[in-house]
């Protein structure tokens, strides 16, 4: 599976880099590594960040905000293959906002919120077991979330990717958060943020590049996040944004294909079918 490689590769340099003594000094996953000196220092890699961290101004990072379900195929595809690896080599210039909610409805029922999901109570778990990681664990969340979204099944993935990328979180916490009104309240926050889109949306995955939504800029997104953000972005671009144009890199997605091949045939099938849904959204809306 294309998300299990990643996660493989980012463990394995995790584990050659600190060990396994070391975790709970340095407590941040890999992709942080670089993000300050402090953590830098933390995780035993500064000669290896010297050229990320700067004590020199830096330009607004590219937002990409992602309203999604968790369980719906085209959003995994789009946060596994896209969002994911292209966050891994630029997580300096970017920001992402994850927002679990998607073609979802809620309803007030006495003192809480009811909430009716595409993809049935499943993925309403789902959706708040990650909106409750987002809240209680958030430099860890995005890894988190992946390594989830990843997994054949999203759910029981939960404690092992806890151990894998936040193994001081507590599994007792996220739980009271789901079964609680913390989480309650969460996913109807997410609701309100979904509600509140202009446009509205009409589909998941729905995609916002600094905060604005269009047809152009979701195609574009879709078909090659990396470059969408290095083209953006109005700092001095990182050494990964100034690869050689006569070395051109196949999309993500299509270099994990090779390695992931039945997950992703199963993804592809799913994806025709979030199409047609997303062509009849547009007459319909």
């Amino acid at each position: 599976m294309a998300g299990w490689l990643l996660l493989l590769i980012v463990g394995s340099l995790w584990a050659s880099c600190c060990g396994e003594s070391n975790r709970p000094t340095c407590g941040y996953p890999p992709a942080l590594w670089c993000s300050s000196k402090e953590i830098a220092q933390a995780c035993q890699v500064e000669k290896h960040c010297t050229r990320s961290i700067s004590n020199s101004p830096k330009a607004n990072p590219v937002s990409v905000s992602l309203y999604y379900e968790s369980l719906c195929p085209g959003c995994r595809q789009f946060l596994v293959l896209m969002l994911f690896p292209t966050w891994l080599m630029l997580n300096d210039i970017m920001n992402v906002t994850l927002v679990p909610y998607g073609n979802a409805e809620e309803k007030k029922e006495a003192t809480k919120w009811h909430f009716e999901c595409q993809h049935g109570e499943e993925e309403c778990l789902g959706n708040m077991i990650e909106a409750c990681i987002n809240h209680l664990y958030p430099v860890y969340a995005f890894p988190l979330i992946f390594c989830m979204e990843s997994s054949v099944d999203v759910i029981p993935s939960l404690p092992l990717c806890l151990k894998l990328y936040a193994p001081n979180a507590s599994l007792a916490d996220i739980s009271a958060c789901v079964t609680g009104d913390l989480g309650n309240k969460l996913m109807h926050r997410n609701a309100e943020l979904t509600r509140a889109l202009q446009p509205h949306h009409e589909y998941v995955p729905w995609i916002l590049i600094n905060g604005e939504h269009s047809e152009i800029l979701q195609t574009q997104a879709q078909d090659s996040l990396f470059n969408l953000v290095c083209s953006l972005y109005k700092g001095d671009l990182p050494v990964a944004c100034k690869r050689p144009k006569e070395l051109p890199f196949p999309p993500i997605h299509t270099s994990l294909k090779k390695s992931a091949p039945n997950w992703l045939e199963f993804l592809e099938g799913e994806k025709r079918v979030y199409q047609s849904a997303q062509g009849k959204a547009r007459e319909t809306f």
